[in-house]
């Protein structure tokens, strides 16, 4: 099964149709059905491990200011709490916690699925960043997960590469500052490079702007530890940034971007 990080950028993706959901929709229509999907969101960020075992997970509005239509959107996916099981034994010994009623799917998870599986009929378990852990964990804990993709699982790294919303610029659409693309292609190049060391890229002089909390870039690096659990080189399926200070970088394994259901993640930016 297919593993994925995708940017989801600003929440109004979930109702738009841009290059970006076009591109997500197309994945969507070109791996296969997936048993479950274990989503990694940038906006489940706490300090534990915890994953969702409800049945039925409630639709998360963790925003503000934005029109009624995106607060009164729902993704009423179904979950499956027998998966807890699952990644319990395949972490171990590390330890992760059961939450059956606290959280449910954020707009880090069903931004992004509500384009690729629109019917929201596909099962959808989160699991959470843990704050009190080093980068190192991360990539770790994304390997150890690996035996679920031959179990069906798609999972999916929700974040952005680039996430500074503090250097925003509403007059960039399309656009990146200069720091914001050079912090992405030394991304791309250790993501598309088998020797390529992600963890150094916390000492690239660009990090400091382009990763000022680590919550959205966090998501990448359980797709490098799949990667490297693989022996897998990830395919860069799209790329743009956005207002400056986003980059909309998407990965892939187990998916050759030359696939022609993913032509619209082949246009230039800003089409």
């Amino acid at each position: 099964m297919p593993a994925l990080f995708i940017g989801h950028g600003s929440p109004m993706n979930t109702l738009e149709s841009n290059r970006y959901t076009q591109g997500w929709r197309s994945l969507g229509e070109s791996v296969p059905r997936p048993r479950a999907i274990l989503s990694i969101s940038a906006h489940w960020y706490i300090g534990a491990t915890a994953v969702t075992t409800m049945a039925h997970p409630r639709t998360i509005h963790d925003f503000y200011g934005f029109p009624q239509a995106l607060f009164d959107y729902q993704y009423p996916a179904p979950g499956l709490p027998d998966l807890f099981e699952e990644i319990v034994e395949a972490i171990r010994p590390q330890q992760v916690m059961a939450d059956s009623d606290q959280w449910g799917l954020d707009h880090g998870t069903w931004s992004v699925l509500a384009h690729m599986f629109p019917d929201a009929d596909v099962p959808v378990v989160q699991l959470s960043l843990n704050s009190d852990r080093p980068q190192e964990y991360h990539l770790a804990l994304g390997a150890a997960l690996s035996p679920l993709r031959e179990r069906g699982v798609l999972i999916l790294g929700s974040g952005n590469v680039v996430h500074n919303l503090r250097r925003v610029d509403w007059k960039m659409p399309g656009q990146g500052y200069d720091w914001a693309e050079r912090f992405d292609d030394a991304v791309v190049s250790a993501m598309s490079d088998p020797a390529g060391d992600i963890l150094s890229l916390a000492r690239h002089p660009d990090y400091a702007l382009a990763v000022p909390t680590p919550d959205h870039y966090l998501p990448l690096l359980y797709l490098a530890g799949l990667a490297q659990a693989a022996g897998e080189t990830p395919a860069t399926l799209l790329r743009g940034y956005e207002y400056g200070g986003l980059s909309m970088t998407s990965f892939g394994l187990g998916l050759t971007a030359q696939d022609p259901l993913l032509a619209p993640l082949r246009r230039p930016a800003g089409i």
